[in-house]
């Protein structure tokens, strides 16, 4: 099958590889319909997560059609149109048990990679470095899913496949984002990104009743669709001297009940700081700029919510001060995305949501490098490019 891998930093390469067959009874097969680009994948693109492999199939957001079963499985069948969340889950885990899929602790094969980092492994995923389990990605013709009965989620009549695409990574990342921050009526949030991620935090926020939702960007067409699309207002930090007095002024001086991070440590900003993280990071001596989450920490409220979901590495200078200070909450996590799909389904069936218009570019997986290059360098507004393998 033709498939799209990285070849080193900075470089991928459309090749071809062997096809995924069955390994354990619990197996499914996938044939990929739609699969997309993500902002986390830049961060091994350029080197700046550890463990990739020359060769390695990358992608983690997909939906597709089941080509095949392991004799174990019962919940799904050969011919179901399903979506499939990022993180993969056992389901009979106590983590998974308690709706927290991402830090499963069964899927992840290469535990001992990431116990030296983290203390505990996390669950695996899909075309994301070894020590995340070293898993074929979506960016490909087929897919094997591990867990097939409790990865799979097959697909209602009325939720099309460019909808049901995003609810694999960007919707339950931006909605679970959301969900962290205790949202109740009158709630203003801000949210920093207007990426993909971002937009469906925004989106969420709304639907969870915030009353004011303030998105944070540079890019104008970003900024723009998070008006047009999702009613929230807009703060373009480049045109300001201070996103912190931006927002404090626009709160009568209380700040924002909850902020969200949906940027991670490839963010941008302004002045001295942002330069010192530049250089840093050229020299690989921290992995991040970390602007927006230092921003959000000194924004948010006294006893509001800051729920991060960009993925960083190591990051200096966080402003520990800060938090305790102003008695916040700091609430993070990789996407549990079994745990909200129910809820997101019954969200775009019932057209309070729709976040097919995440979509700008359309291409086939063959044109999958150029679909990178327009997404990392975010050329012809290009918010996410999706493959058809």
């Amino acid at each position: 099958m033709r498939a799209l891998c990285w070849m080193g930093v900075n470089e991928l390469s459309v090749e071809t590889v062997d096809d995924p067959g069955l390994v354990n009874p619990h197996d499914v097969i996938v044939a990929v319909r739609l699969t997309t680009t993500c902002g986390s994948d830049l961060h091994f693109l350029g080197g700046y997560l550890p463990g990739m492999r020359e060769g390695d199939v990358i992608g983690h957001e997909f939906m597709g059609e089941i080509v095949d079963t392991g004799p174990e499985v019962t919940n799904v069948r050969v011919g179901d149109r399903v979506v499939v969340p990022s993180f993969i889950g056992c389901g009979k885990c106590p983590y998974c048990a308690d709706g927290l899929h991402a830090v499963c602790d069964t899927t992840n094969p290469n535990a001992a990679m990431q116990q030296p980092v983290l203390g505990y492994p996390t669950g695996g995923i899909y075309g994301y470095t070894h020590p995340f389990g070293g898993y074929q990605g979506s960016h490909a013709e087929y897919i094997r899913v591990p867990f097939g009965d409790v990865n799979c989620f097959q697909i209602p009549d009325g939720v099309g496949d460019e909808q049901a695409l995003f609810l694999s990574d960007a919707v339950p990342t931006g909605y679970m984002g959301a969900d962290f921050c205790d949202i109740t009526p009158g709630d203003t949030v801000a949210v920093w990104g207007a990426g993909a991620v971002g937009l469906m935090a925004a989106a969420s926020a709304k639907i969870m009743g915030a009353d004011r939702v303030i998105v944070i960007d540079r890019f104008r067409d970003r900024l723009d669709r998070a008006a047009k699309k999702v009613g929230a207002e807009t703060v373009d930090y480049a045109e300001v001297d201070s996103v912190y007095e931006t927002l404090r002024e626009s709160t009568g001086g209380r700040g924002p009940d909850a902020c969200i991070d949906a940027v991670g440590m490839e963010g941008h900003g302004t002045g001295v700081l942002q330069a010192y993280d530049k250089v840093k990071q050229a020299l690989r001596m921290e992995s991040d700029r970390a602007t927006s989450l230092r921003e959000a920490i000194l924004s948010c409220g006294k006893g509001g919510v800051v729920s991060v979901l960009g993925i960083y590495g190591v990051t200096d200078k966080f402003p520990m001060a800060v938090l305790t200070n102003k008695s916040l909450t700091l609430r993070t996590a990789q996407q549990h995305g079994q745990r909200y799909m129910p809820t997101l389904f019954e969200h775009v069936l019932e057209s309070r949501l729709d976040p097919s218009w995440l979509m700008t570019h359309d291409l086939p997986l063959t044109d999958a490098v150029r679909g990178y290059e327009m997404f990392k360098n975010k050329e012809d507004d290009c918010l996410r490019a999706v493959f058809r393998p």
